[in-house]
């Protein structure tokens, strides 16, 4: 587990950094997407859930869900494209998963990827994650977790 600035940066996973979210290929060839614990910061408690339904297909970049918090609204977007296959029903009995567990239970959406190789080979994994999320911590003089 790698961190930056107090923030639990797991370093098998890929991310956006910009829009600081984060994607893991699952066995099943579907794609689990969640906010890093860097957005769970910022957004401070998650008290909303609204996720985009099953069936619907979502666009890179664009929003998988909305998540709110007393000081934010705002979209989770996803980071490949792909059918939204299954939304976490713990998290919308309890939209706070994501703040305590945003690499684990909290998960957002899992999706289909359209086109995984295409477009993953953009997403920031490792010691490069940890270097792109500094640096985005010190452009937002962003003091930590």
């Amino acid at each position: 587990m790698g961190a930056v600035r107090g923030c639990d940066i797991p370093e098998d996973l890929l991310y956006n950094i910009e829009n600081n979210v984060w994607v893991r290929k699952e066995s099943d060839g579907t794609a689990t997407v969640g906010l890093t614990s860097y957005a769970c910061s910022l957004a401070g408690q998650i008290v909303s859930y609204t996720p985009k339904k099953a069936g619907k297909t979502v666009k890179q970049d664009k929003s998988c869900a909305t998540v709110e918090s007393g000081k934010w609204v705002g979209p989770a977007k996803t980071p490949v494209t792909g059918e939204v296959v299954e939304t976490n029903p713990a998290v919308a009995a309890k939209p706070g998963l994501i703040n305590e567990d945003p690499y684990g239970e909290g998960w957002l959406v899992k999706i289909k990827p359209e086109d995984w190789d295409g477009e993953s080979g953009d997403l920031k994994t490792g010691a490069d994650a940890l270097a792109a999320f500094e640096a985005k911590m010190e452009a937002d003089g962003f003091g930590g977790c």
